[in-house]
């Protein structure tokens, strides 16, 4: 069955791509478009009406029984915009994350597994408005996509999410936030006797950017996740800085910065460093 998810994904996905590349090429051609410091400050608004494709590198150290494990993540997160009407706009957020670890466990098990892990996929019916405050509600899907048994909840899941946030000039703040239930059955443990429970976390991303100029942005973030099951916490805290600038006539942004985990499971991380490399097509 999880093998069919994939396929059913990818086949969307690709449905997407081909439906949106028009719109690609058409937002790269024009001329004129908003400056370094207009898309800065889009790009603090996760729900803005930008066409963007980030793609996050996490380098995470100090998991696993002897906190010498490693895990990279490159998290692929296409977000499209599309207007429905005058009066609301509906966002699509993308996560497909793309895993490498080692050392995580012990030597009964493995240590170095890569693959693709599952899929997280949100959608946010947003009012267009020029207020200060924008606000978006919709739902999220868990897709369970993964190609490694170890990445993978073997879980479908479904719930709310929503985002609320201010633009007062050169700042912006807010928070996101979901919980995700998972729906049908699933095996407690697989092969690699795995406990896997039933999926049911809460996620909370406070945010806060300040557009220096120049296209330049500091902020920072916390990326809280409660799972219900387990009664645990994992908090990663990341402070960043990032630039908006156009080569070759495609604009980008490029952020990087530490991250430190003020709460995590037993043998999860305890800090890492991500840098993020995002293609724009303003309109």
């Amino acid at each position: 069955m999880f093998k069919q998810a994939r396929l059913l994904f990818f086949a969307c996905l690709l449905g997407v791509s081909v439906n949106i590349m028009p719109v690609l090429a058409q937002s790269g051609e024009q001329a004129g478009g908003p400056t370094a410091d207009d898309l800065a400050k889009q790009l603090a608004n996760p729900i803005a009406n930008l066409v963007s494709i980030p793609m996050q590198s996490n380098l995470d150290f100090g998991s696993g029984p002897r906190n010498e494990g490693v895990r990279y993540t490159l998290n692929v997160q296409p977000v499209i915009p599309i207007e429905l009407n005058e009066d609301w706009m509906l966002i699509s957020r993308t996560i497909v994350p793309i895993i490498y670890q080692n050392n995580q466990a012990s030597a009964l098990t493995f240590k170095d597994k890569y693959g693709l892990g599952d899929v997280v996929q949100s959608f946010f019916f947003s009012p267009r408005t020029d207020s200060k405050i924008t606000w978006g509600v919709g739902p999220v899907f868990y897709l369970p996509t993964a190609s490694v048994d170890i990445f993978s909840a073997e879980q479908w899941g479904i719930g709310p999410t929503g985002v609320v946030l201010v633009a007062d000039g050169q700042w912006t703040y807010g928070i996101l936030a979901n919980h995700i239930w998972s729906i049908g059955e699933t095996d407690n443990y697989d092969t690699f006797f795995i406990d896997r429970p039933q999926i049911n976390s809460t996620f909370l991303q406070p945010f806060v950017s300040y557009a220096v100029g120049g296209g330049w942005s500091v902020g920072g973030n916390m990326e809280a996740t409660y799972n219900w099951e387990t009664e645990e916490w994992t908090i990663p805290v990341f402070a960043n800085s990032s630039k908006v600038f156009n080569l070759g006539g495609q604009q980008m942004s490029l952020m990087a910065g530490p991250r430190y985990y003020i709460e995590a499971p037993d043998n999860g991380p305890e800090w890492g460093v991500r840098v993020q490399l995002t293609l724009l097509f303003p309109k």
